[in-house]
């Protein structure tokens, strides 16, 4: 026998980016990361649709652009109206040529940004769109023990954040572009005018820009220290929302303590909001000084020049215009760098997650239902965990065999399950399929050949009840007779014969038929017999059912299981604490703490008087127990 490692118990890739569970303190980007973040983001988006892009950059140099020529230009009629009023007789027509001029670009900004909000919307959609595929693709195609690694949820939870806005940062990315273009123009503009006019704004900015992105930055970090308390008041309210909880919650009285304790959560964030926002006033003051004082000595010294007669009148609307414009544009600039500073830290997350590796797909399918299907000195902890789950388990299953495993809760036998269908790898020994090792074998082939019923069976409440039957097996065509024997199998025709549309109606009261006629609610025991049907529907060779009849009362149950083992086509593993459903297997498994404390048929054990009969004494005939009593 040879021992086979398990998947990694600590992963380097995840360890060195964890930080607090399940939040990433707030990070920022040196210099050239954020470059390199930058421009992932856009190589990305240019795949997804490179027209898109081009008319991003080519619509973010127009919306830089096009104000200032406006500016220019209504500068241009101001002082052809001052002129004309002086009695320049050329003036007038000068004017209306600017006011066409000026409309002519208003006319053409409008159309330009029609065609640009379609342009970007669908650009949007594109990228969310396959950034959000490859997520979901890469999240699916993981190693299964990672579905119960919390550090690996963690990642992909804040990955899933940055996927989910990557369209936004794409949006952000080009408001940066064009406010930094702006800014870069105006002061060009104001050159044009007076080099020390753009001094005067330039020195303005830079201090007031440092204040800006500095209050930013710590709004950001005071945003992140109330995460968790808003993350609790957002959980409060959608479990107030939710009809589903409401009888609970009424029953129990804690409505009230609820709506108080979200009360408390928001007032105390709220006040620690403001309580921040009022510290920061006289900062914001200086900042907002300095800024309108470049403004106004801007102002004062083309009035100046004006009445100087060494400027002409529209000058003043010019250079009003440009040093607003180019002032406001900076704080733009400083709000959208500090906005995307967090989306683009999170970026490396996404980068982590998907570089987290999947199944190579190289492994050799199975050609065929296996005959014999062995465990071999099976071992077992859980990714973290130092404690053996499964302590050198071994049994040999064979096709047509009826097995029962049955041990308290606790004792391992849904995870020998899941080892057995190769959703985890043992720390060592080996599942054998036919004799041959099934970490060698596309686990796929394998899953092909199974059914497998737990105790968290899916609700496809989406779905009509013949569409959750079919959903056992999608890649056949559908078969309703398949479907009928399926559900007549599994007992749940009765009910969904009452249904108003039989099989084809909705399952779930939240969902209607386009005709307007409402699903129906069905019951714990309802659902649990829809979801056998789904297993049955299936027609694997090997059929394993994990506590699959907790909600189904004992007669049905029994006529269910007589069935089934009365069928010697499948192989069937079940798990269960109900006696009728195991006293008809082949063999039964006893387990215990991880080990096969007994095994036999239930006559073999129940004459043992051992474990399995104490676990089930209660639940065994007179008969039974005064045959095999001392």
């Amino acid at each position: 026998m040879s021992e086979k490692p398990a998947q990694p118990r600590h992963p380097e890739s995840i360890r060195l980016n964890s930080s607090q569970p399940g939040k990433a303190p707030p990070r920022k980007l040196a210099l050239r990361p954020y470059a390199r973040a930058v421009g992932q983001v856009l190589k990305v988006s240019f795949k997804a649709s490179p027209g898109a892009v081009i008319m991003k950059v080519a619509g973010s140099l127009i919306s830089a652009t096009l104000p200032l020529v406006t500016t220019y230009f209504a500068a241009l009629t101001t002082t052809a109206l001052a002129a004309g009023y002086a009695g320049d007789s050329d003036a007038g027509p000068r004017a209306i040529l600017y006011v066409i001029i000026t409309a002519a670009l208003g006319l053409f900004w409008g159309a330009f940004s029609s065609v640009d909000r379609y342009i970007q919307q669908l650009m949007s959609f594109k990228v969310g769109a396959i950034v959000g595929d490859m997520m979901y693709q890469r999240f699916l195609a993981l190693e299964f023990w990672r579905y119960d690694d919390k550090e690996t949820v963690d990642l992909y939870d804040r990955a899933k954040r940055f996927s989910d806005s990557y369209a936004r940062v794409l949006d952000r990315i080009a408001a940066i572009f064009t406010q930094f273009v702006s800014v870069v123009l105006a002061i060009g503009a104001l050159l044009l005018v007076s080099w020390w006019i753009a001094v005067i704004v330039l020195v303005a900015i830079v201090p007031s820009v440092y204040l800006q992105f500095k209050l930013s930055r710590e709004q950001i970090a005071h945003w992140n220290t109330q995460v968790d308390s808003r993350r609790q008041r957002r959980m409060i309210e959608q479990n107030l929302l939710r009809p589903q909880h409401i009888a609970e919650m009424r029953l129990y009285g804690i409505v009230g303590y609820l709506m108080d304790l979200r009360s408390r959560l928001r007032d105390a964030d709220e006040r620690r909001r403001l309580d921040f926002q009022k510290r920061y006033i006289p900062k914001q003051l200086a900042a907002d000084s300095l800024q309108y004082g470049a403004e106004v000595v801007s102002l004062i010294w083309v009035v100046g020049q004006i009445i100087a007669r060494a400027q002409p009148v529209g000058q003043f609307l010019y250079v009003q215009q440009i040093v607003s414009r180019a002032l406001s544009t900076a704080n733009s600039l400083v709000s959208s760098l500090s906005s995307i500073d967090e989306d683009l830290a999170n970026l490396k997350d996404y980068e982590l997650f998907m570089a987290l590796p999947v199944p190579s797909g190289k492994e050799k399918p199975l050609p065929a239902s296996p005959n014999t299907v062995e465990l071999r000195d099976i071992r077992f902890s859980y990714t973290g965990s130092d404690i053996e789950v499964i302590k050198g388990i071994s049994m040999t299953i064979r096709a047509g065999q009826h097995i029962a495993i049955v041990g308290e809760n606790g004792a391992g036998k849904s995870t020998l399950i899941r080892i057995l269908a190769g959703l985890y790898r043992p720390d060592s020994g080996q599942v054998l399929l036919d004799g041959v090792d099934l970490t060698t074998i596309d686990v796929t082939s394998w899953h092909r050949h199974l059914a497998v019923l737990s105790q968290e069976f899916l609700k496809y409440e989406f779905a009509t009840a013949a569409e959750n039957i079919y959903l056992g097996d999608v890649d056949q065509p559908r078969d309703d007779d398949r479907i009928r024997r399926a559900a007549s199998d599994a007992e749940a025709m009765e009910f969904i014969n009452k249904l108003p549309n039989g099989l084809e109606n909705h399952v779930s009261n939240w969902m209607e038929d386009p005709r307007g006629r409402k699903g129906s609610g069905l019951s714990g025991g309802q659902w649990q017999r829809l979801a056998m049907a789904r297993n049955f529907y299936r027609d694997a060779s090997f059929m394993v059912m994990d506590e699959p009849t907790s909600a189904i009362d004992a007669l049905a149950e029994h006529r269910i299981f007589t069935r089934l083992f009365a069928d010697r086509s499948s192989t069937i593993i079940a798990i269960s604490h109900r006696l009728a459903t195991i006293e008809k297997a082949d063999i039964v498994y006893m387990l215990e703490d991880g080990r096969i404390a007994e095994q036999g048929t239930h006559k073999e054990l129940v004459a043992l008087r051992g474990r399995y009969f104490r676990m089930f004494e209660s639940q065994l005939s007179v008969d039974e127990t005064s045959q095999n009593s001392p």
